[in-house]
């Protein structure tokens, strides 16, 4: 039985290297061209109690080198920490709108309600592509221009990336990497961007998405009560026939710090049991899945014989490898490779947590907002 449980393992691993749409590839980047573009863009920028990080957002937003309209809409949500007069007091003229936004009505998540609003202002209407971005990322100059060019190019009604997480901290340094080298298994990239696949999938930080497709799926008024709205609004785009992309961002970088493992372990808490569509049934696969694909290695490995260790040990070989392309892109030793199992057992703790939360009426709490029952992307 045990070698039986091994081998499964090993032939579990053997699919997502080989046949898994490449989750293991960091190669899928914006050329760095040269600024182009005429189309008309919206930025908006949705944010509560971001004061900390607000200036540098939108500063960086107002240094972009594009030959296009390019406006900002900032959505004031309610924040009780003066973001608003931090965004106002930039003095950028009729380039930057701030909005103070409405209370959050039932039935909404408040990122996705502030957004609404922000797809709502004229400017925002008037435009041929609105960039959804979070209030913590900073964006160098050619990087609209870059997604400008792909989205034209390519005739894309979404264009995503994942941004460059900050990843200073020791809790970041060891966490980080993962949860990409994750997301990148739920949603293999060359998948998201295959238009035969129904793989949907992007990344909130930077999005831009073309008006028609905005008007097309009724904006965001269809997943209001998603938490994790980035995928949800690519599932709604793809599956009314539209082209999406999802890369990885060479120029745009998040400056959100997580300082300590527990501020790690509640972003993962908050959403997880999202994912998995608050089924108990999913979850207990994930808990087994999850311990047959990176627990088994290491423990046939270190304690198991013959072949059962042989392959156990080609398991945790090609974990360690797979994950390399991601460790390389944030700078960390390829000996992360081999802690993965370890890596993901907190990761697992936490999935388990936020079913905890969920049962316990504290699930999908952000920003001094818990959303209890919040259905799934």
């Amino acid at each position: 039985m045990i070698t039986v449980i091994a081998a499964l393992s090993c032939l579990i691993w053997i699919y997502l290297v080989v046949l898994h749409g490449r989750l293991w590839s960091t190669s899928q980047t914006l050329d760095a061209a040269t600024p182009c573009g005429n189309a008309a863009i919206a930025v908006i920028v949705p944010a509560r109690n971001e004061a900390e990080s607000i200036r540098e957002c939108l500063t960086s937003l107002l240094a972009q080198h594009y030959t296009g309209k390019l406006s900002i809409i900032l959505v004031d949500d309610n924040s009780t920490d003066g973001t608003g007069a931090i965004a106002a007091s930039l003095n950028a003229g009729n380039r930057l709108h701030v909005i103070s936004g409405s209370p959050l009505p039932h039935g909404w998540s408040g990122k996705l309600w502030a957004v609404h609003q922000g797809l709502n202002h004229p400017v925002a209407q008037q435009a041929q592509y609105n960039l959804l971005t979070d209030a913590d990322i900073v964006h160098a100059p050619n990087h609209i221009s870059q997604l400008a060019t792909k989205a034209e190019a390519d005739h894309l009604d979404l264009t995503s990336e994942m941004v460059r997480l900050h990843c200073e901290t020791a809790a970041e340094r060891a966490l980080i990497p993962a949860f990409v080298f994750f997301f990148q298994m739920l949603y293999p990239f060359d998948w998201v961007n295959d238009p035969a696949r129904q793989t949907a999938g992007a990344a909130g930080g930077a999005m831009l998405v073309s008006r028609a497709a905005i008007d097309r799926i009724d904006g965001v008024s269809h997943i209001r009560h998603h938490l994790i709205d980035d995928c949800a609004l690519a599932k709604e785009i793809k599956s009314t026939g539209g082209r999406i992309w999802l890369g990885h961002a060479e120029s745009a970088t998040s400056t959100r710090v997580y300082k300590d493992w527990q501020e790690i372990w509640n972003m993962i808490a908050r959403t997880a049991y999202v994912q998995l569509r608050h089924s108990p049934i999913m979850l207990l696969g994930c808990v087994l899945g999850m311990s047959l694909i990176y627990l088994a290695p290491p423990v046939f490995t270190l304690f198991a014989h013959g072949m059962s260790r042989i392959l156990g040990a080609a398991s945790w070989l090609a974990m360690a490898l797979t994950f390399q392309p991601t460790l390389r892109r944030y700078q960390r030793s390829p000996l992360w490779g081999a802690a993965l199992p370890i890596i993901s057992l907190f990761y697992l703790g936490a999935t388990i947590a936020s079913a905890v939360r969920h049962y316990t009426g504290q699930g999908g709490g952000w920003k001094n907002r818990v959303y209890p029952g919040t259905p799934a992307a």
